[in-house]
């Protein structure tokens, strides 16, 4: 059963993907591959330091239409409270359970479930269980794997104030604190 909504749910997010290619874009000229634990361009951009949130599709290579990315969560961390200004998102919980807030409503998604983040609503979510792996698209695919590498690359966690600029530069705004599980 798990399975069946697994490929059900997988084939939706595909189809929502494919349409969205499909609109006047120019995607890249031939196939790839991205393997297991490896970044479509071999650079690993891990969230909070730690775990691994790698690009699997890039802007590059859809023209800016799409961004696929693979999240593995090792610790029961989410981002803050944010929204994006002119990108959707749909995330596919692939193994343990989450907790996602989409403006005031919050859910529990596990394994096989997928949900659909509106641009411009506020959102957020944390790891539940102790491992946990998520696939996630945006589209279009904006400047999220730009905002990742420069979060990857500081040498300490930013300040609030620096923290709402790097949002701002890649077309988002932080509205609150990370969710938590105390």
């Amino acid at each position: 059963m798990q399975r069946r909504k697994f490929l059900t749910n997988s084939s939706v997010v595909l189809a929502l993907a494919s349409t969205a290619l499909r609109a006047n874009a120019k995607s890249a000229s031939k196939s790839f591959i991205v393997k297991a634990g490896e970044a479509r361009f071999g650079i690993h951009t891990p969230f909070m330091g730690v775990n691994p949130n790698d690009v699997k599709i890039s802007g590059k290579d859809t023209d800016g239409q799409l961004a696929v990315f693979e999240y593995i969560g090792t610790q029961k961390v989410g981002p803050s409270l944010h929204l994006h200004f002119d990108q959707d998102e749909i995330f596919n919980v692939v193994e343990g359970e989450y907790l996602f807030q989409v403006g005031e409503k919050q859910e529990t998604l596990r394994a096989g479930d997928t949900i659909f983040l509106p641009r411009q609503i506020p959102h957020t979510w944390i790891q539940l269980s102790d491992r946990g792996k998520l696939t996630y698209f945006l589209q279009p695919a904006g400047k999220m794997e730009e905002f990742f590498l420069t979060m990857n690359n500081l040498k300490e966690r930013p300040t609030m104030v620096e923290m709402n600029k790097i949002h701002a530069a890649h077309g988002m705004k932080v509205i609150g604190p990370p969710l938590s599980l105390k």
